[in-house]
């Protein structure tokens, strides 16, 4: 295991380490987003994917889950130790007023964006999978979750509804720098003349927040309710 430690110790190890699990991630917020908006099909269409997920694919959602776990361990403790190397071999900061090239506000703000997505996710964990807060253990007529329910009490809070659309921001601020960066690393993007022209980054990431955010704002509005 010799390798797999070098691997992990050396700089391009732990970049194509955050670049691999970006990519699982990138993949599971398109499929949990397209999942979400069944809810836009009403509460039955919404609470049936989520018993299909929990009964007919139990285990295989436990795998998906372990995966998603690591994936996020593994990604941030490869973007922590690279900003420690990176902070070591440039102990003293840009000259003031200086703007590194190609620069991005994404990637300007990858780190405590990175920083608000995690406690977004604990929260969202806490709200939705564990239901820890009170006012979410409603059952449907199945007796399973009622996860529509629980949208709706959610985001009927106008203050969950704004701590979701700043973590959406977020999110696709990330989703713009990550997809990008992540296809650079791993060769699968070629270096362009037009390194800030990156159009498939912009649609994942319009697409994704977008998907995401129009939920709340819809049960806020009264579209959802």
């Amino acid at each position: 295991m010799n390798w797999l430690r070098s691997f992990w110790n050396s700089t391009i190890g732990k970049k194509i380490v955050m670049a691999v699990t970006g990519l699982v991630g990138i993949g599971f917020v398109i499929g949990h987003m397209v999942g979400n908006l069944q809810a836009f099909e009403g509460a039955e269409k919404i609470n049936a994917y989520g018993r299909f997920l929990h009964h007919t694919i139990g285990t295989e959602l436990w795998i998906i889950r372990v995966i998603l776990i690591v994936a996020v361990i593994l990604h941030v403790v490869a973007a922590v130790q690279l900003t420690r190397l990176s902070n070591a071999a440039r102990p003293r900061d840009y000259v003031r007023g200086r703007v590194p090239q190609v620069s991005t506000l994404a990637s300007r703000t990858m780190r405590w964006g990175g920083l608000l997505l995690l406690v977004f996710i604990i929260v969202h964990v806490m709200h939705f999978t564990t239901r820890t807060f009170p006012g979410y253990d409603r059952l449907d007529a199945t007796g399973s979750v009622d996860i529509y329910h629980n949208l709706v009490t959610a985001f009927s809070n106008p203050w969950w509804v704004l701590f979701y659309l700043v973590s959406m921001a977020a999110l696709a601020l990330h989703l713009y720098h990550g997809a990008w960066s992540s296809m650079r690393t791993i060769g699968a993007s070629k270096p362009s003349a037009h390194p800030l022209k990156r159009v498939l980054p912009l649609l994942i990431a319009i697409v994704v927040a977008g998907g995401f955010v129009v939920i709340p704002l819809a049960v806020l509005s009264g579209v959802l309710r």
